[in-house]
């Protein structure tokens, strides 16, 4: 069983105890539940830095990032490093996130937030829009085409934006459909965990223009980005490299300055 696997079968025990502790209905009576979204794809189109900033404390590939971080002030000082919108990881186990970093995230910032999560059922959608997300992330890896739909025409109706993760073109070809935004690529194989910026060049052609082209993993300075421009990508989430200093907001607000200098 690869991690992927293991993340999965994790998930969704959590997610069936979850459910059996929290109604939906809970959820639909939450404050921010009737919160209009703003559109991540929107700021990716009309941004000159195409910048999604990442707030992830580890992961299974590199353990320890960052444990000393407070998510509202990495959000706040992302939002005055001019990114376009940020991907707040929620899931604890492997990446030691939780719905309460988006909350707080939600309340120190205005921009777009992106729920980064491995999302198997509609119950997570809700959580989301109850916690202050604008846009959820579905990916293609765990998911069948059938899924794929249910979960990003659910999220539209909640008034959510899809982006979404592919790997291989195998993976791409099953899941294009109408109820997506944003189309993901990850240069990070999740089975493997190896990273290659060339898994980005040979999908965009794949890609239709209708989405928002958005290339994750890997993205570690300027050139990387200005490299991946010719292909159409138009958004780059950035983890990481933000993540592993000390203050992620000063270090984002330095590459955007000089990735448009």
């Amino acid at each position: 069983m690869n991690i992927l696997d293991k993340i999965v079968a994790d998930k969704r025990k959590e997610v069936a105890l979850k459910k059996e502790l929290i109604p939906v209905s809970q959820w639909e009576a939450s404050v921010l539940f009737d919160r209009k979204g703003t559109s991540l794809a929107q700021a990716l189109r009309k941004s000159n830095s195409g910048i999604i900033a990442e707030h992830k404390r580890r992961s299974p590939s590199k353990q320890t990032i960052n444990q000393n971080t407070n998510v509202g002030l990495v959000a706040k000082g992302y939002q005055n490093a001019g990114v376009c919108g940020m991907s707040v990881l929620t899931d604890i186990k492997y990446f030691g996130g939780s719905l309460e970093d988006l909350l707080l995230a939600r309340a120190s910032a205005e921009m777009p937030l992106l729920r980064k999560e491995f999302i198997i059922d509609t119950y997570q959608l809700v959580e989301a829009k109850a916690h202050g997300a604008d846009v959820i992330l579905l990916i293609a890896a765990v998911l069948t085409r059938a899924e794929i739909k249910t979960l990003s025409e659910m999220a539209k109706s909640l008034g959510l934006e899809v982006l979404l993760e592919v790997h291989d073109q195998e993976e791409l070809e099953k899941a294009i459909m109408p109820s997506l935004d944003m189309l993901g690529v990850n240069n990070r194989n999740l089975k493997t965990f190896e990273v290659d910026l060339d898994t980005s060049r040979h999908l965009a052609k794949h890609i239709p223009d209708d989405f928002v082209k958005v290339s994750e993993s890997g993205i570690s300075n300027v050139e990387a980005i200005k490299s991946l421009r010719p292909f159409g990508f138009q958004g780059f989430l950035i983890g990481e490299n933000f993540m592993k200093t000390e203050n992620p907001g000063e270090s984002a607000k330095t590459f955007i300055q000089n990735l448009t200098a």
